[in-house]
Parts: C-alpha cells; structure tokens; sequence
C-alpha cells in the first residue's frame, strides 16, 4: 500500500514544539471575535492526562493548556458513545432526540442538511470553517458511489473544508475523504464497500480478511473487527478496489496535523473555526513509530502521547501566527474509556496502576460517571485567567454559549437541549448548570450532586461481558450523591423515594421536551 505524501518539512518543523505560556502572543483587536478550535480526542478517559493526575503517561502540551487556562472537573459529554457524543455538540439536541447510536461505516449523513450546527452558525457571521479528522456522522444519503462526489456532507451543515475518516478507523471504508471526494482513488480500479458486521463470510471483493488469513495480522482481532485487512489490521467491513488509496494508520498523526496547519495558513483575515476531532486513542492503535514506546502502556498509552503532540502542534502553529493570542481553543473527548475494544494490542495487560476513568465508574458505553465525565480545558488568553471550576456543563451547551463570544443568534426552535454556560465557561462565574440529563444505554439525570439512573429492562449484558466495563444498567432505579459517593457505589435509591421520584420525573421531562426536527 502506497501512504498519502507527507510534507516532512512542515511537520518536523512541530517535532520540537514545546509547551510555552502563551500570554506572550502580541494582544490583537479586542473587538474582533475569537478563532475556535475544538480538539476532540476519542476514547479519552478523564484520568487519561497528567493534568488529571496520571502518572504513567505525560500530556505536556495539554497540560500547558490547562496550566495557562481553566481546566474543569464536572464537564461531560452528552453520551457515552461517539456519534451521539459528536451530534450533540454540533447540534446542541441530546442524541436520543435523533436516536442516536454507533453508526455503521455506510450511514447516510445523520445530520440532515439545513440543521442549524455549530459550524453553520458560525458560518453566517463570516466564519472560515473546517473538520479534520474523525467524522462518524455518516455520509451521502445511503447509497453512496465512493468514487464520486460524496454528498450530501459536511459543506452541507456548515464546513467550508472537510479531510475526514469517514467513519471510525475500524470501520471501512479505509480511505481519507477531502472535500466530498476519496483521496488517491484509481479511475481504473473503483473503490467498493460492502459493510457488514459478519465478517464470517467471504470478502465478496476477493481480499483478505481476518478470518481467511490471520497470519495476517498485526493485532488479533474478535469476528467484528475481522473483516478486510488494510495495513495488517482487519476491520468492520469489506473493501476493494483502489488499493494504492487505503491508509497506513500510522500516518494518521501528520496527516491531519498537516491538513490542519494548512487550512489555518489559508484563512486570511477571517475569524476561523477548526473542528479537530482524533481518530486516537479510538481503536485500532497504531501510533507512529516516532511515539511507539514512549510509555510503558503499550499502544493506547503511545496514542495518548501522539495525540498531545498533535494538540502542541497545532497550538505552536497558532502561537508562531501570532493566532494564539484570540484564539478560543477547548480540549475534551467524546466519551469515557475503553482498553480492550476489538483488538489485543496489550492495553489490559500492560495497565498497570493507571485509571483511565480516574476515581470514576464505568468508561465508554456506560452510564456512570466515567462514561461521560471527560477532562476539558478552555484556554483563551485574551480573555480567561488560569484555574479550575467545579461548574457542571455539558458539550451540549457549546451551541449556545459560544453564541455571544462570536455573534450569531440562537432562534427558537435552534438546539433544544443547550444552556448558554458561557460565564462558567470563562471562570466568570462558580456555577454551571444545574441540573443536567445524561444518555448510554440508558438514561440518567443530575441535579446538584445528585444523580439519578433510569431503570431499563434492556439488559446490555455485552458492556460487561465483552468490554469489561460496568455499564450501570439495571431493571431498578439507582440514586447517588457524587460529592460523597463519586465511585456510585452505595445506592440510596430505596433510602430517598422522594428524590427518585422528583429526579425521574425531571427526566421524562427532558425526552417528552418537544422538538422540530424541521425547525430552522
């Protein structure tokens, strides 16, 4: 397989990058509204960073965001899970409105076009807008030629500039999307997906797969994750064609650091809006060689330090702009952590004393707090004094509170479900939210310290099976108190009937909330 070219240059120019107080950045007009960019890491645990107290694997440039901004400790995404995590924030709906779920690799574009997003609303008061990265939104309208223009996608909702996985990157198809079109495709070799989640039958473009050929493989992988082979990793899926375009993962880091310094040199004058969400530490985890072995923790731990070097890149590109200085920048993560997702590649076993979900329960997939409790930093030096909040918020809230820092107007009917926390946002004010509804595969609901988990007769016996995670699921109804009981381990739903009763009607207050999917 033949890797996208790299512009080396460029890309060692980050290699030394390190992590520097931004406050020397020359102060710019203070009547202009502030670039945004938003780092999305995938998979991050809220005890993935050394800002966030871990011990085996250092985050630098990320905690020099969090040393010279503010850096929170009840912030949370909408769910557990990615797509519904990512849906949220650009829409600022809860997920189940849509429901919401882990979209397969051919899923028609899941937000439809004319949906107010955070990226079109940002667009109509003279934003420049991209994506980067992971998308796992879904493309087209279901019947999807990938060696045409892909449509509707992001230019649809809002995004001048796209350079995407366009699903997940254990998913086919294995290609980069640029602006609607596959990258490097051959006229004379199509590209053809067939996505399934039976990788027991014959690939039916002839390829190879996880199940045909093991010998293959890089990383063992269970009967999902083996479908085709692309770069020695056998994936969700199967795919032929064009082979010269399929990804070496391991490129992934540059790449996008790359596409991102590239789109923020193309600017110009205008105020700009980077949606930057990782592929790492998402599964399968194949860091670069430059980072491979620079923990003790295997490939998950290699990932996380890639991807603060991909954050220090970013950050110094804005800082040698002279960008730095108004530029808006929040760091956080789709949703809780996951060691063992498809793939052995050590993550159980080379652990150690690190907590990916820090004091938390749960991770990834579960309704505990370690779900979707996620670490987040806010750093905008022309603005924000450096510290930490305890002020409950939610991604959701995003829509709304960066409405008034850039200008556009939230109309009625526009993104339901967000709170404009902006005074909390920028260390303003102590207080954030309060009350907030939570989703996994079932839903929960905190007010205060209190938080309510919704009964649900669906057992989900795989969270725990497979993943080894405790997903919180239960035929009764669970009450705790976060600000003495943060690990929700003693259930006080049979002590506070009350309580349960008042919280769940809070809930079912939020699901019957009415929305217009037509609204504009």
């Amino acid at each position: 397989m033949k890797p996208v070219p790299i512009l080396f240059i460029s890309i060692l120019a980050f290699a030394g990058c390190r992590p520097s107080s931004p406050s020397a950045d020359p102060t710019t007009d203070p009547s202009r509204p502030p670039n945004i960019v938003i780092f999305y890491a995938d998979d991050l645990g809220y005890g993935d960073l050394s800002c966030y107290g871990a011990t085996r694997v250092f985050t630098p440039h990320i905690d020099a965001l969090a040393r010279d901004g503010i850096r929170f400790t009840d912030s949370h995404s909408s769910s557990a899970t990615c797509t519904p995590s990512r849906y949220s924030l650009l829409t600022g709906n809860y997920g189940f409105r849509m429901k919401a779920g882990i979209l397969p690799g051919d899923a028609p574009l899941f937000i439809r076009p004319g949906t107010p997003t955070l990226a079109s609303k940002l667009q109509e008061v003279g934003y420049r807008t991209a994506v980067i990265g992971k998308w796992h939104l879904g493309l087209g309208d279901g019947q999807v030629d990938w060696n045409e223009e892909i449509k509707p996608g992001p230019r649809e909702i809002g995004f001048d500039t796209s350079f995407l996985i366009p699903s997940t990157g254990d998913r086919v198809p294995s290609v980069y999307v640029e602006n609607q079109r596959a990258v490097g495709l051959d006229p004379a070799d199509p590209l053809y997906i067939s996505f399934t989640d039976n990788a027991s039958e014959p690939n039916p473009f002839g390829n190879p797969t996880g199940i045909s050929h093991p010998e293959r493989l890089r990383q063992a992988a269970d009967v999902q994750h083996s479908g085709v082979i692309v770069n020695g990793i056998s994936r969700i899926g199967f795919m032929g064609g064009s082979e010269e375009a399929w990804w070496t993962d391991e490129d992934f880091a540059e790449v996008f650091t790359r596409k991102a310094e590239e789109f923020i040199d193309d600017v110009g004058e205008a105020p700009f809006f980077l949606f930057f969400p990782f592929h790492d530490i998402h599964v399968p985890r194949l860091p670069h060689p430059r980072f491979q072995g620079s923990t003790k923790m295997g490939p998950r731990g290699d990932a996380i330090v890639q991807m603060d070097w991909m954050t220090g890149a970013v950050v110094e590109t804005l800082r040698s702009r002279g960008l730095l200085h108004n530029t808006l920048i929040i760091f956080s993560s789709d949703n809780g952590p996951v060691l063992n997702d498809g793939y052995e590649d050590q993550a159980v076993e080379l652990l150690g004393d690190h907590q990916p979900a820090g004091p938390f329960r749960g991770g990834k997939y579960s309704i505990y707090e370690g779900g979707n409790r996620m670490p987040t930093i806010l750093h905008w030096p022309a603005r924000v004094s450096a510290g930490v909040s305890d002020a409950l918020w939610n991604q959701v809230d995003l829509f709304a509170s960066l409405a008034t820092v850039s200008g556009y107007e939230v109309h009625p009917g526009e993104a339901v479900d967000s709170e404009n926390v902006l005074p909390a946002l920028l260390g303003e004010s102590p207080d954030g939210r309060q009350a907030m509804f939570q989703e996994a595969f079932t839903y929960a609901y905190r007010q205060g310290d209190w938080k309510y988990i919704a009964p649900t007769d669906e057992e989900h016996a795989w969270i725990s099976e497979v993943k080894d995670i405790e997903g919180g699921v239960s035929t009764s109804p669970q009450l705790y108190n976060l600000a003495v009981d943060p690990g929700e381990t003693d259930n006080l739903a049979d002590a506070h009937p009350d309580k349960v009763a008042e919280l769940d009607q809070a809930l079912r207050a939020v699901l019957n909330r009415p929305f217009n999917l037509s609204a504009p």
